[in-house]
């Protein structure tokens, strides 16, 4: 099996001081555009999709800055499938770093205000838009269905080629890469790798039965496997100037970027988890690089961030 992302080893004075092992699985690396968990979520829903001939396009979810729409209109773009955002805010937004991408692959912008984007997974709202837009096949947000889970799983047998590892840790936002990981974990490994999803939103809990409804049978009785929420840094897209900073110093002593979204709240447990002796010594720990990091355009063009400290996505 070709492996679609490298594996690389990170150095940092940290894991000689707690004597641990730590490498990052490279698949914000997959595709300059479609990078990380949005490649492997997506590849077999788009082809499922093309294979069945009532279907027209696609729909899918998320707010003005989702890196899952932002992939999700490039590949559609590149499949040649017309796909339509229903998309958390004002129209307002339609001109910002994210969604003029979208719309520049062909995307269509359906928006919703927040309190009717919350039914998103409601069968009565999905009636509806199957109504308003028929023959479209509708992918939940964060592409997390079980379509999403054999592609994800791919992670595992490609680190089986790559490595030997004891703990795998992702950042968590809907629950279906964690799935994946658990399934392929199940499939590929006789013993059970310790696998952590470091859930990037507030009041998380929830996202243990996202994770459970989205297993197929085989990959139920994982039973080494935690979502921790306790490190989301204030909720979804919140982060304070001191979060920045280590995540920036970090990137700058291992020389691979991560963003605070998503993978930096996962870098940030893990540094946590280090200055509390969570690991044993010796221990080999993958991190999932999830990409995410167009989303640091957003974040530039609202201030948040200043291009002169982070990379510009293009």
């Amino acid at each position: 099996m070709t492996c679609l992302s490298n594996i690389q080893l990170l150095q940092h004075p940290l894991f000689v001081h707690h004597k641990v092992q730590v490498s990052v699985k490279r698949d914000d690396c997959i595709h300059p555009i479609i990078a990380g968990n949005k490649w492997r979520k997506l590849q077999f829903n788009l082809t499922f999709l093309k294979q069945q001939s009532h279907f027209k396009g696609a729909i899918s979810f998320g707010g003005s800055y989702s890196n899952h729409i932002h992939a999700f209109a490039f590949a559609c773009y590149q499949q040649g499938v017309p796909c339509i955002g229903v998309i958390r805010g004002e129209s307002d937004y339609a001109n910002n770093f994210t969604l003029t991408w979208a719309r520049h692959w062909g995307m269509k912008l359906h928006f919703v205000d927040r309190k009717t984007y919350r039914r998103r997974d409601d069968a009565d709202f999905i009636e509806a838009l199957q109504t308003q837009f028929p023959n479209y096949f509708v992918i939940p947000e964060g592409g997390s269905n079980e379509l999403a889970i054999p592609g994800v799983a791919e992670v595992m047998s490609e680190l089986k080629q790559q490595t030997q590892f004891n703990t795998l840790m992702t950042p968590v936002g809907s629950g279906g890469t964690l799935a994946g990981l658990i399934t392929g974990d199940k499939e590929h490994y006789d013993i059970e790798h310790k696998l952590l999803g470091i859930a990037v939103l507030k009041g998380a809990e929830y996202l243990v039965d996202e994770v459970k409804a989205l297993l197929p049978r085989q990959a139920e009785k994982h039973n080494n496997w935690q979502v921790l929420t306790d490190f989301h840094r204030g909720g979804y897209a919140k982060f304070s100037a001191q979060d920045a900073q280590r995540i920036l110093e970090f990137n700058q002593t291992t020389a691979v970027d991560f963003e605070p979204v998503y993978s930096g709240k996962m870098v940030l447990a893990l540094l946590d988890l280090l200055a509390q002796g969570y690991f044993s010594k010796g221990e080999h720990i993958v991190l999932l690089h999830t990409g995410g990091m167009q989303g640091l355009g957003g974040m530039i063009e609202r201030g948040i961030l200043t291009e002169d400290k982070w990379p510009i996505p293009k």
